[in-house]
């Protein structure tokens, strides 16, 4: 997530693809951190960064800088390798670039109109997908190998989304989720579902990738507002729950689990069959559960659902409740980590367990390096 207010002293945050470690981009340099200990792993003083991406828990990162010195152009991708602080492989572009993805065999290029697929280890070319205009470089990618897909907006006057094999290289599906242009939408881990918000930002929809027309749809409220970001719980089959966070300042959970019982419950029922699926969906709160000033209002961030637990609620044999880890990265410069919880009698709870600055945090001592760097140990580049 890159900022667009040089006013913020965070210009980039972005979660590795398992959410073990998180990286941001300042005016300065850019920082690694520990999602876990919150704990500095590495920072290099090179320059403003406007993306850096890390590809899991290897030392490989992709860094574009914001332009403010000639070598840090926009326009030019580099692969860093932070164990020998060396750049491995630079690529040039003739408009900037605007968001980068990565799995183990797959590195992603977005730009305005166009979009680049290469192999990661040869770096070769291996599809050019041409775009409708993108400015903000809106996407979502799923970097399991199985279900690695990447969507993309489709349309500048609606809410439509084009969803890619980046694997087989084809173009999986088209779905139409919106009446107003996308400006948020993520995929779950394995590419099963997509999760998108518009530009009116009241309603968010998740569909399943492999059938466009079936859908679930959640109202996050009656007023316009920005949605930020939207994150899936990290489960390997159907994700209990997906994150939402907007201008307004406030986190919103909404429970698929429960979308999928109250339907069960309704489908043999007159009501059922006079209101359509989704409008119910929309429309019932059982689901849905708000903390209100999570962050500032109108301060971007970016959130996640970086881990969930089911446990056994010991007054009820069998009954399981939920609770979940949300991590958050303010452009402002915080790290907050919130505890979710929700029982069996859907009754929700909130709580702030962490929260540091990370423009202030300091490595360990003998981390230093000649070149200004902090080194640690990772795996080796993929």
């Amino acid at each position: 997530m890159a900022s667009q207010s040089s006013s913020c002293p965070i210009l980039c945050a972005s979660f590795n693809q398992d959410n073990s470690c998180f990286t941001i981009g300042t005016k300065e340099g850019f920082k690694i951190f520990d999602s876990n200990t919150g704990k500095l792993l590495y920072e290099r003083a090179a320059g403003a960064f406007i993306i850096v991406e890390m590809l899991y828990r290897s030392s490989l990162l992709a860094i574009v800088g914001a332009g403010e010195q000639p070598s840090l152009s926009p326009r030019r991708l580099c692969l860093f390798n932070t164990m020998t602080g060396v750049a491995l492989q630079e690529l040039k572009f003739l408009t900037s670039i605007l968001a980068v993805r990565m799995n183990k065999q797959r590195l992603i290029v977005i730009l305005q109109e166009k979009t680049f697929i290469y192999d990661i280890n040869s770096l070769k070319i291996l599809d050019t997908i041409d775009t409708v205009p993108n400015s903000r470089g809106h996407c979502a990618f799923s970097p399991c190998l199985d279900g690695s897909f990447l969507a993309l907006p489709a349309s500048t006057t609606k809410g439509s989304v084009l969803v890619y094999n980046v694997m087989d290289l084809h173009l999986h599906c088209e779905i139409d989720a919106h009446r107003s242009p996308l400006t948020s939408m993520a995929l779950s881990s394995r590419g099963m579902y997509i999760a998108t918000a518009s530009e009116q930002g009241t309603i968010v929809r998740v569909h399943l990738v492999s059938d466009a027309t079936k859908s679930y749809s959640f109202r996050r409220g009656t007023c316009p507002s920005i949605i930020y970001s939207l994150s899936f719980a990290p489960m390997t089959g159907l994700p209990d729950i997906v994150l939402a966070t907007s201008s307004s300042g406030s986190a919103h959970i909404f429970s698929l689990s429960n979308t999928l019982n109250q339907r069960t419950k309704r489908s043999s029922g007159l009501f059922a069959s006079v209101i359509p699926d989704s409008v119910c969906d929309a429309l019932d709160p059982a689901h849905h559960h708000v903390l209100h000033n999570a962050v500032s209002a109108g301060v971007k961030s970016n959130t996640l659902i970086r881990k969930t637990d089911k446990v056994s609620e010991p007054s009820t044999s069998g009954t399981v409740a939920l609770r979940a880890t949300i991590s958050v990265i303010t452009l402002a410069g915080y790290f907050m980590e919130y505890g979710y919880s929700v029982n069996y009698q859907n009754e929700s709870s909130w709580a702030l367990e962490r929260e540091f600055n990370l423009l202030t945090i300091t490595a360990d001592k003998g981390g230093n390096t000649r070149d200004g760097a902090r080194k640690f140990r990772l795996e080796r580049p993929m």
